[in-house]
């Protein structure tokens, strides 16, 4: 039996469908932002694994509330780590391309420097140190642009937005992959059942869709598989400016994967699938 951290979010609402026995503590039952010590709760569950699908993903908004942030991406992730080394069980833990600062065009590789923009990449980063420093059975997850039917994520805005504008004016000067929420969820529980027997595969990965993709241009697709005529302007980032300084590379090099026989999921069939969780036809 699996515990998993978080419980509505989008990976964790995927979670749920793959893992029916699984234990899901949500923020009524742990509040991961509270100065509480939650690996009472993981000692009393007593899992073979634990997901924490759980996380403080308001980008903008961390950069007022970094304590907060903190609390919950870097300082909670620590505790179940140092619970999961007592019981001698695998964490496997999401994480951001927001560690990056988005240099360059290569796609970033799981050993490359890290060095975050703003405070939900600093937060975020805090949590993998943590992890690292106590457990040495874990994988942290690095993924980027999650998408699902579920939450709020740029599908849904796109097709909110679609109903009531014929045009929009969207970043196409930042790059990555969108990834679809049911992919990761698959890939934490692979990787969970693995490291439960092998835990010399433990590290850092990287998992995000392909290929590789601008927002406008990802917009375009959405509008597309909608059969929604919005036409996209491309403008920089410049243009649109936000409170959080967002990576304009968030190419992701997920090669390493294959240890476990993951591969980067198809973004443009996550969102036929999506559309068609959502009821929207074209």
């Amino acid at each position: 039996m699996m515990l998993v951290f978080g419980s509505s979010g989008q990976v964790a609402t995927e979670l749920r469908s793959l893992l029916p026995d699984a234990v899901f503590l949500g923020r009524a039952q742990a509040d991961l932002g509270a100065d509480t010590d939650i690996s009472q709760l993981i000692e009393e569950v007593r899992p073979e694994a634990i997901i924490n699908a759980a996380a403080y993903t308001a980008v903008d908004k961390a950069e007022e509330e970094e304590a907060l942030a903190l609390k919950v991406n870097g300082h909670a992730p620590g505790q179940m780590a140092r619970a999961a080394a007592s019981l001698d069980i695998p964490l496997v833990h999401i994480s951001t391309d927001y560690v990056f600062d988005g240099s360059g065009e290569a796609p970033f590789a799981p050993d490359a420097v890290t060095a975050p923009l703003g405070a939900y990449g600093r937060s975020k980063l805090a949590g993998e140190r943590a992890i690292t420093g106590e457990t040495a059975n874990h994988a942290i997850l690095r993924t980027s642009w999650v998408f699902s039917a579920q939450g709020a994520n740029f599908l849904k805005t796109m097709l909110r937005l679609s109903e009531s504008r014929e045009h929009l004016t969207i970043v196409a000067d930042q790059v990555g992959g969108p990834t679809p929420a049911a992919a990761i969820a698959e890939a934490c529980v692979t990787i969970a059942r693995v490291l439960k027997d092998d835990r010399s595969k433990s590290g850092i990965y990287h998992f995000s869709g392909a290929p590789d993709v601008s927002w406008a241009d990802f917009a375009r697709e959405i509008f597309r598989q909608a059969g929604r005529p919005v036409e996209v302007e491309d403008i920089p980032t410049s243009a649109y400016p936000t409170p959080a300084k967002r990576p304009l590379n968030s190419r992701l090099d997920c090669r390493s994967l294959a240890a476990f026989g993951v591969d980067r999921p198809d973004w443009k069939t996550g969102v036929a699938d999506t559309l068609t969780k959502l009821g929207v036809t074209s």
